[in-house]
């Protein structure tokens, strides 16, 4: 293993190993911290400017990676796909690309692989994708594609020395009957040759070492990297909530809706929710964050800030 200072509990390492790792599994083994950002592709050319006026905005941050999304129903995957490739060649960066099997066919998503790899992309985020019509409707895979998150990471990975995370539910998929079942798709991903995940958003830490706790039980001990996303919009965060079955808890809900009138106020507790789940899930182990910024900066900037995190290289 990479030499590299080992931090405690909620402390970032302060200095470069001098061996840098290769994945981000050897990053988090020899003791560092991921913080990462995601964005999701814009719709319109003017959409895309915004996109990368906030990509700008963040890049100072050092995150370790960012990465941007399929729109619904791998609506957007060449933009996807050009927009991962940009970052890679335009900026200080590092891009994990996503790929899912929504509406793919194997000689889809072969071919996508290889868009990525040469572009210089090396790390992919394998995921199932919501079902093409939507949250809600029935799953039903291409005729001559992928029914799940596993045999994508196994594609992926009989494809190249590819670096392949999946995604992890704290508190549920909307489709699994129950939160064991997730614990053991999640070890189903693993054995696939995952090497890191990536939760949903959710909003309180204990339904994060509780999933911990599922995986470890079955086997799963690959690092699992919290998904936060800082709450700038009561109504959008309650018809996120309602799409993801992420459930929201009261107190959160009050101290929102009580300001609910003034932008800023909500943004200012947004950030500070936001930064009390961040501290619980770092000071209890957690390897790092990865920030759903819905493609903006402010609130992700004012939770860097709150934990004094900016200008500290991610794992670096």
């Amino acid at each position: 293993m990479p030499d590299s200072p080992v931090a405690g509990p909620g402390e970032i390492p302060t200095e470069t190993p001098t061996t840098v790792p290769h994945t981000l599994r050897e990053l988090l083994a020899a003791g560092g911290r991921s913080f990462s950002f995601e964005f999701f592709p814009p719709k319109d050319d003017a959409a895309e400017v915004a996109l990368w006026a906030a990509i700008r905005r963040l890049e100072p941050l050092a995150p370790l990676f960012v990465s941007v999304t399929y729109g619904a129903g791998g609506s957007t995957r060449d933009r996807t796909v050009r927009i991962t490739a940009r970052i890679g060649a335009e900026t200080t960066l590092t891009p994990v690309a996503h790929l899912t099997c929504v509406g793919a066919s194997r000689a889809d998503l072969r071919r996508v692989v290889g868009e990525y790899a040469g572009a210089g992309v090396h790390t992919v985020l394998a995921l199932r994708g919501d079902p093409p019509g939507g949250p809600g409707t029935a799953w039903t895979p291409h005729p001559g594609g992928l029914d799940h998150a596993d045999d994508l990471v196994r594609l992926v990975r009989e494809l190249g020395s590819f670096s392949v995370g999946v995604a992890a539910f704290p508190d549920g998929h909307p489709e699994s009957p129950d939160l064991e079942q997730d614990a053991r798709v999640l070890a189903m991903k693993a054995d696939a040759g995952a090497e890191f995940a990536i939760t949903q958003f959710f909003f309180t830490a204990d339904a994060y070492f509780r999933l911990l706790e599922r995986a470890a039980a079955h086997g799963c001990t690959i690092p699992v990297i919290p998904g936060i996303m800082p709450v700038t919009n009561v109504g959008q965060l309650e018809r996120f909530a309602l799409l993801s079955g992420t459930p929201v808890p009261d107190p959160m809900v009050r101290r929102l809706r009580e300001v609910a009138d003034d932008p800023r106020a909500v943004r200012a507790v947004g950030v500070e929710l936001a930064e009390q789940l961040c501290r619980r899930l770092l000071d209890g182990g957690a390897p790092g964050l990865h920030f759903y910024t819905l493609n903006r900066s402010t609130a992700t900037q004012g939770v860097f800030a709150a934990l004094g995190l900016a200008g500290i290289p991610a794992g670096r």
